[in-house]
């Protein structure tokens, strides 16, 4: 959906002001000794304040439509400067529901009495974000909700200069992200998948290659194919993407960073059966891919200067006579030997061989993401996505960069002495552990065994589906990720830490 979005310095005039169907109005916090700043319907919102008992330091907006010709809906909070990026953007997905329900085409923005222009642009980024996080999700009902209206969205007072650009990109990113995670099972199967792929690969310029079961067998990919091996459809594999900067032909930038996404389509525990509760849902187990997906795509959009790799692992772990099972050894094809514990424990299989295959191109970072482990959630609840990393050193800039996205990430260890729970008698290495006590720890540490000396994130995305939405996204499904990426390589630029 084509939004509009316009700057202008000066605040319309009063006649202009009362033609305004929807505005969100943000003050500075009131000073005692200061002045306070001139707005919009100072007197009728005053009047309202002290009806409705507003306090000035509420967590949520007053909401009020005016009783002038227009009905101007008005929602105004009154703005601290050391709220979180988290917090300012919990609050703009309160203001943005309060005027988008009612399907409007056009949301003015407004902040007299912010001067600051560093507060400015993160007031703009947290509120913009949120105006463009609220388009639908795919639905299968028969009555089919009314088309968003909404085309424009006007700043007005705004002198900073803003990262529109990014900021689109980022929410057109998070939204693709959110649409193919919200698709249901049958909707998104790892064909299907692979062909929306190929349409956006198309679009974007980007190179795409696909390495089917029969390229898998040949690479000696057994822990993917261990997985694959109960599928009824053979369509599962390996999408490699490469967005590449400048005009072709032209010489390559030296260091490429890499994209991994677990991409298991449906999960159903295999011969280790999920129960009806725990399976539920499990079509949102390729989130981590969407968001991998969706991060190529902000980047691609913002131009970055060197080139990207994104590695979906496309698959569905199915029962059936073929599935795999407890006690299997299996042979990874970086020749590493894999005793299978628990067959729910299928997507650090295939991110095993994927993340293998990845390293061979030698970038200078990988990230992965996945909805790995359950354990996560409950170390940490659906607040907070997990990390775990082979540099010590990046665990600052991972805090930070969760910090200043509001997409919160915290590292979790990942010393040696874990690696003790993962000893096999009879092959290189387990897959997990029956007792479940810090899986997520290990199945970090397992992952870590296929990324050889290459600089390497692993995201657990505990975050990928919180009740009601979270930070400016209003829907249960997070598309958690995209600005936490964003942050890390273009403000921290972390994939330059190590030269």
């Amino acid at each position: 959906m084509n939004i509009r979005i316009s700057q202008h310095d000066p605040l319309p005039p009063h006649d202009r002001l009362e033609g305004l169907e929807h505005l969100v109005l943000l003050l500075p916090a009131p000073r005692s000794g200061k002045r306070r700043p001139r707005h919009p319907f100072r007197e009728v919102l005053e009047e309202r304040m002290h009806r409705f008992d507003f306090q000035k330091d509420s967590k949520k907006p007053l909401i009020v439509d005016l009783p002038n010709a227009t009905g101007t809906r008005v929602s105004l909070s009154y703005l601290e400067q050391d709220l979180s990026p988290f917090q300012l953007l919990s609050l703009a997905r309160r203001h943005a529901a309060a005027h988008l329900e009612q399907n409007p085409r056009r949301v003015a923005l407004m902040a007299p009495g912010i001067l600051d222009q560093a507060w400015q642009a993160r007031i703009a980024d947290a509120f913009l974000s949120a105006l463009l996080a609220a388009r639908p999700l795919p639905a299968f009902k028969s009555r089919r909700p009314k088309a968003p209206r909404l085309r424009e969205i006007a700043l007005y007072g705004f002198t900073a200069p803003l990262p529109l650009a990014r900021i689109q990109a980022e929410a057109e990113a998070n939204h693709l992200a959110r649409s193919l995670t919200a698709l249901p099972p049958n909707e998104l199967t790892p064909g299907s998948y692979r062909r929306r792929i190929a349409r956006l690969a198309r679009e974007e310029g980007w190179r795409m290659r696909f390495l089917n079961e029969k390229s898998l067998v040949q690479r000696g990919a057994g822990a993917f194919l261990a997985v694959t091996r109960g599928s009824p459809q053979r369509d599962a594999g390996i999408v490699h993407l490469t967005y590449t900067p400048g005009t072709p032909g032209r010489r390559r930038p030296a260091g490429s960073i890499a994209l991994v996404g677990k991409g298991i389509c449906f999960d159903t525990g295999g011969v280790n059966l999920k129960p009806a509760r725990f399976m539920h849902g499990m079509h949102g187990d390729m989130q981590g891919s969407a968001v991998a997906l969706g991060a190529l795509l902000a980047l691609s959009r913002l131009r970055v200067p060197y080139t990207v790799h994104c590695w979906l692992a496309l698959a569905q772990n199915h029962i059936g006579p073929k599935a795999y099972k407890q006690n299997e050894v299996v042979t990874a094809c970086d020749g590493t030997t894999i005793e299978v514990v628990h067959t729910d424990a299928e997507g650090r299989m295939v991110l095993a061989d994927t993340l293998a295959l990845c390293a061979r191109s030698r970038p200078r970072l990988i990230l992965d993401y996945a909805t790995l482990t359950g354990s996560c959630i409950h170390a940490l609840s659906t607040r907070y996505c997990g990390a775990c990393t082979n540099r010590p050193e990046l665990n600052d800039y991972i805090v930070r960069a969760g910090r200043e996205s509001g997409e919160r990430v915290w590292p979790f260890p990942m010393d040696e002495d874990f690696d003790e729970a993962l000893e096999s008698r009879i092959a290189d290495v387990k897959q997990c552990t029956l007792d479940g006590e810090a899986d997520h720890i290990l199945a970090a540490r397992f992952l870590q065994r296929f990324t050889g000396d290459i600089p390497w994130i692993h995201v657990d995305l505990a975050a990928g589906e919180h009740k009601g939405g979270l930070a400016h996204i209003p829907t249960d499904i997070t598309g958690f990720g995209i600005r936490f990426t964003t942050r890390l390589l273009l403000d921290f630029q972390v994939q330059d830490v190590f030269g």
